[in-house]
């Protein structure tokens, strides 16, 4: 059976083991998303990293959500907060930026390796 106070009592009595896995990880996850936007593998590769790193945030915020539902609201919790968001918002942003047919980070980082071997000529 499914068993919410148990569940939040784990996250708490577990926190900085949870955050110790969960916020490199969710780094790590957004960081390969943003990768594959410049490199361009296939969109499966792409989906497969955008969906783990949307878990790792998602779950990051279940855990903030355990501290404030017993009233723990301090810095931290924003922070980790934050975190998980913009991770989220960056993984939204790889997708949508994967579909244009130019995308402009591409073309950016092309442009800057061009001007940066030519003038080391």
């Amino acid at each position: 059976m499914f068993d919410i106070i148990s569940i939040t009592e784990f996250s708490r009595n577990n926190c900085l083991s949870i955050c110790a896995f969960l916020v490199p990880a969710n780094l790590l996850a957004t960081l390969l998303s943003l990768i594959f936007i410049v490199i361009k593998p296939s969109l499966i590769k792409l989906l497969t990293s955008v969906t783990i790193a949307t878990l790792f945030a998602i779950t990051l915020s279940l855990h903030v959500a355990s501290w404030w539902i017993v009233g723990v609201i301090q810095a931290p919790t924003f922070i980790l907060l934050a975190l998980a968001t913009l991770c989220i918002g960056l993984n939204v942003w790889a997708i949508a930026e994967y579909k244009q047919k130019e995308p402009w980070l591409s073309k950016i980082i092309e442009h800057t390796l061009k001007v940066r071997f030519s003038s080391a000529n």
